[in-house]
């Protein structure tokens, strides 16, 4: 599923015109992403936990030519889903 197919669901789902199931997808996106770039956890409770997780520096090798190289340390973006959703997928 990608983002047109999504908002093509909330329009459906929730019986109104496409422009604005593409701007709530779109506000909610952004909402999620803020937060994260601010540092801010964001939990939905019965879907899940988006986060950010600290990755720390280290070494790596390049693969064409085997040289050790340092990665520097870095942000993610994490998702932990929730027990209802697991459950969900797994039938």
């Amino acid at each position: 599923m990608n983002k047109t197919d999504l908002v093509n669901v909330v329009a459906a789902e929730a019986g109104v015109d496409k422009k604005v199931a593409d701007a709530v997808v779109a506000a909610t996106l952004d909402a999620i992403a803020n937060a994260l770039k601010e540092g801010d956890k964001v939990q939905l409770i019965g879907f899940g936990t988006f986060e950010v997780k600290e990755v720390a520096a280290r070494e790596g090798h390049n693969p064409a030519t085997g040289e050790a190289i340092k990665i520097d340390a870095c942000k993610k973006p994490a998702f932990s889903a929730s027990k209802v959703l697991k459950n969900l997928v797994n039938g």
